[in-house]
């Protein structure tokens, strides 16, 4: 079907993208931000990876046609776009920052970049949502499902190879349960605790 054939396209997409705009540019921007002992964009990149593992669990978890892996894949998205504009400490240093200073401008800039692929690859992601209710072995639901296939080919052979183990889809499956538990403890804590008393301030964060 050429509707399904471009969704895929699509999806593929939107993992390629997310290896350059989630992946690749923030460990960038990080070990730029260290280097030059910018603390405030450090901060920010630091929070960045924190509400960004959200991702990382969102794979290990469609690794193993987990459902929860789809609706996971949609509020990641939202939540890394979220994380780097919700601060208002950081956007005010951010904005102190000379703007024709290469550091500031790679961030500003890949801040929006972000912005711009976190949101469509939501709205891309949301058609996937009804695979929250099973049924992953429709068409729509297994195209979510192969890039983490894949990625996990490699890592399976790359583990066998320096560990001598198998990394199998219930493992995968099992660490991201474990760090969606220690993810999902770590955001209450900051609902509950941290955001009343410091309010959009990054702060210890």
């Amino acid at each position: 079907m050429p509707d399904l054939l471009l969704y895929r396209t699509l999806v593929w997409l939107d993992y390629r993208l997310a290896a350059v705009f989630a992946v690749g540019l923030p460990l960038v921007l990080l070990v730029w931000a260290a280097w030059t002992r910018e603390q405030a964009l450090v901060r920010l990149m630091g929070i960045y990876w924190k509400v960004a593992s959200l991702l990382l669990i969102t794979v290990l978890l469609l690794t193993d046609n987990r459902p929860l892996g789809y609706l996971l894949a949609f509020l990641a998205q939202l939540l890394v776009v979220v994380s780097v504009w919700f601060w208002v400490d950081l956007n005010e240093e951010l904005d102190d920052l000379p703007p024709w200073r290469p550091l500031p401008f790679a961030v500003r800039a890949w801040r929006w970049g972000l912005t711009v692929f976190g949101v469509l690859g939501a709205l891309l992601s949301a058609r996937a949502l009804d695979c929250v209710r099973g049924g992953v072995t429709r068409p729509v639901c297994r195209v979510w499902l192969e890039a983490p296939d894949d990625l996990h080919g490699g890592a399976a052979s790359f583990f066998n190879f320096v560990f001598g183990g198998s990394w199998t889809g219930t493992v995968a499956a099992f660490v991201g349960y474990v760090a969606l538990v220690a993810y999902g403890v770590g955001a209450l804590q900051w609902l509950l605790v941290r955001l009343p008393k410091q309010g959009r301030v990054a702060g210890g964060f």
